[in-house]
């Protein structure tokens, strides 16, 4: 009887013992990786806030067209009233980070809490003392774009585009020889009429802050490369949202999140109609830093504003579960960088000891969920 025992009981430990199965690989093979520059968490979580749809605070211009367009009595509904795709598609389908809430603000870690220094934590894996200022300075580090762009599989694949003339210096273009459009044509070797059209198009618009552009061109650049060229990596960076908030004008930062918001739709509808990324592309979206929290400071950012600390992300695609506003998961913007990598199956961690590790749970094979 005693070895009967101990038989039943060896069985249990015995399957206990053996090895678990290795996770499997990302089924995604291409990522589109959009920011909008500057949006505060606030607006992102709780939609238009109502202090500030005014003239005095807020600059508002048609007050009666902008709360009608934005103001709700929920913030749930205010949020899905200024980023519909977000909240109705991303949100359900993928995974948020940022929201205080839910005990799960996110953060940069730069210490310096504008552009460039933001820019080059997201897309490089960690801050960089020497990346302090908006200056024209090739950036001394490698970004996971370029970094993708020297692995064999994505050679070639990889394309950038933004509203903002810096994006040749974030990427340092003379070193990595990523086409990067972030000034000038949004199509820089035009092949058809239409190409050519776009770019006098964009070259009538007025140049309202020199050469930083609106963001219609650069998405317009951006969809003719995902149609033409078939980027595995593409990288969009909208910026009008930082622009109008700097100007204090509240209706039109609204707006050029909604504005966003319809433009990653269209990249992301456009993208699910060709086989090559159907069902086979991851979207992650954030922004560089966030704004000021009170009606004084809303418009500003910069280590004199503290609030400008905190930022959201957010990603969704074949691996990551649908999991929507992630709770009691903290996270920083440096952990974009090697989520953008995990979402294709690639370890940007492996470049250096300096990269944080990917969000946690977004592609499961890559990092499990936080305990």
């Amino acid at each position: 009887m005693k070895r009967t025992i101990c038989l039943f009981l060896a069985l249990p430990l015995g399957m206990a013992l053996a090895p678990a199965p290795p996770p499997a690989a990302p089924t995604a093979r291409n990522v589109l990786v959009v920011t909008l520059d500057g949006v505060r968490w606030q607006e992102q979580f709780g939609g238009a806030q109502p202090e500030l749809a005014n003239e005095k605070i807020g600059g508002v211009a048609d007050l009666e067209n902008t709360r009608a367009r934005f103001v709700r009595s929920t913030g749930e509904e205010a949020r899905r009233a200024v980023m519909p795709f977000f909240w109705t598609i991303v949100a359900t389908r993928g995974q948020v980070f940022g929201d205080p809430a839910h005990n799960s603000a996110a953060r940069v870690t730069n210490g310096l809490w504008f552009s460039y220094p933001g820019y080059n934590e997201m897309l490089g894996g960690h801050p960089d003392p020497r990346v302090d200022s908006n200056d024209k300075v090739a950036n001394p580090n490698i970004t996971v774009l370029e970094w993708l762009n020297g692995r064999p599989e994505f050679k070639g694949r990889v394309a950038a585009f933004g509203s903002w003339e810096l994006l040749s210096y974030i990427l340092n273009v003379e070193r990595s020889h990523l086409p990067a459009n972030g000034e000038g044509a949004p199509i820089a070797n035009p092949r058809s009429d239409a190409d050519r059209l776009l770019n006098d198009f964009a070259a009538d618009i007025p140049p309202y802050w020199g050469a930083t552009r609106f963001d219609a061109p650069t998405m317009a650049g951006a969809l003719e490369c995902l149609r033409r060229d078939r980027p595995r990596v593409l990288y969009v960076m909208l910026g009008e949202t930082d622009e109008w908030a700097h100007e204090r004008r509240y209706d039109l930062y609204l707006d050029a999140m909604w504005r966003g918001d319809r433009f990653v739709r269209r990249l992301w509808e456009a993208a699910q109609a060709m086989p090559e990324y159907a069902g086979k592309t991851a979207l992650i979206l954030a922004t560089d830093h966030g704004r000021g929290a009170t009606a004084k400071d809303w418009t500003d950012h910069g280590r004199k504003v503290p609030a400008a600390e905190q930022i959201w992300m957010a990603a969704m695609g074949p691996d990551t579960e649908p999991l929507g506003i992630r709770t009691s998961t903290p996270a920083t913007l440096s952990q974009l960088a090697a989520t953008i990598a995990a979402a294709v199956g690639e370890d940007f961690t492996s470049s250096s000891k300096q990269v944080a590790p990917p969000l946690p749970g977004v592609v499961a094979a890559a990092t499990p969920l936080s305990k």
